[in-house]
Order: structure tokens, then C-alpha cells, then sequence
């Protein structure tokens, strides 16, 4: 399953201090990756290969207990070489493994 979509980039706040950055799958994309049958993981992660512009990495996504949807988080590396900014805009290309 290829899914691609655009969001906005977040900080975790759950504390202040944190470095965390993510951004969160749409709710509707989120739904068809919940339906797909997949081996249970840690905390509901799936595996993914993710693409923001030129970078592209394997990770995971996580379900957001607050949203229902699934949030990637994005490494500083990738925040780095793509210019992404707490609150701006990304362009997100994802391959789920786990389906």
C-alpha cells in the first residue's frame, strides 16, 4: 500500500523541552491502514518507507490517541535537508510494509 498526502509538521507536547517533530497521516488514509491485516507491533506501530522531497528512510508510524490518526515522526536530518519548520507544510510519500 502506497499512500501520499499532505500535513502539517508538529512538535510532541507532551513536554515542553521536547525535540520531537512529526506530522500526522489524514484520518480517512489513517482508516484504510487500520483496515489492512498486519501483524500486532509495539505501542500499534506499522513499518513504513517514508519520502519527504529528496529523502527518503524506513520507520514507523504510530496511532495518536488524541487524533485517532497515525503520526510519522520526522528526524532532524530529514527536517534539515528538506527546510521543514514546526508548523509548516510537508509532502509526505509512504509505503507501508506491514500490509
Amino acid at each position: 500500500m502506497i499512500i501520499e498526502f499532505e500535513s502539517d509538521v508538529f512538535r510532541w507536547d507532551a513536554r515542553e523541552d521536547s525535540s520531537w517533530f512529526f506530522t500526522a497521516v489524514p484520518p480517512e488514509l489513517s482508516d484504510d491502514i487500520r483496515e489492512v491485516p498486519r501483524p500486532a507491533r509495539g505501542f500499534g506501530s506499522v513499518r513504513v518507507r517514508a519520502r519527504i522531497g529528496g529523502s527518503e528512510w524506513t520507520t514507523s508510524i504510530f496511532p495518536d490517541s488524541k487524533s485517532g490518526s497515525y503520526v510519522l515522526p520526522l528526524k532532524k536530518a530529514v527536517r534539515d535537508a528538506e527546510g521543514l519548520v514546526d508548523g509548516g507544510p510537508v509532502t509526505v510519500r509512504l509505503h507501508v510494509l506491514d500490509a
